[in-house]
């Protein structure tokens, strides 16, 4: 699929939706190692950037991200639209990160 084929919009610029095909997702859960807590921890106490946890949240984003694409590909989508991302502490230390869209093939106008 091509990646620029992603939107949070609700339609693509130039091409037609040709079917829907649901809701499709990818989920990771990652969690802060104890060197991290303590780096980030160290940052935290000059203020400014975090850049420790900035690259975890980074991480995290980009392979819910692409475990999207991936499911998308399984079912044969040519787009996602309304593609969005959320996040939960599953516990403490523990994150829950999702991207979510509606799965769509699409044709060029």
């Amino acid at each position: 699929m091509d990646h620029s084929l992603v939107t949070t919009s609700t339609s693509l610029e130039g091409y037609k939706i040709v079917k829907h095909l649901g809701v499709v997702r990818g989920i990771t859960v990652r969690s802060r190692s104890a060197l991290g807590n303590i780096a980030g921890g160290f940052q935290s106490l000059f203020g400014g950037r975090l850049s420790i946890y900035v690259e975890l949240c980074e991480n995290a984003r980009q392979e819910a991200y692409q475990l999207l694409i991936q499911h998308a590909e399984v079912i044969g989508a040519t787009a996602i639209i309304n593609m969005r991302y959320d996040a939960n502490e599953v516990m403490q230390g523990i994150t829950e990160v999702l991207a979510y869209g509606t799965a769509v093939v699409v044709e060029k106008v």
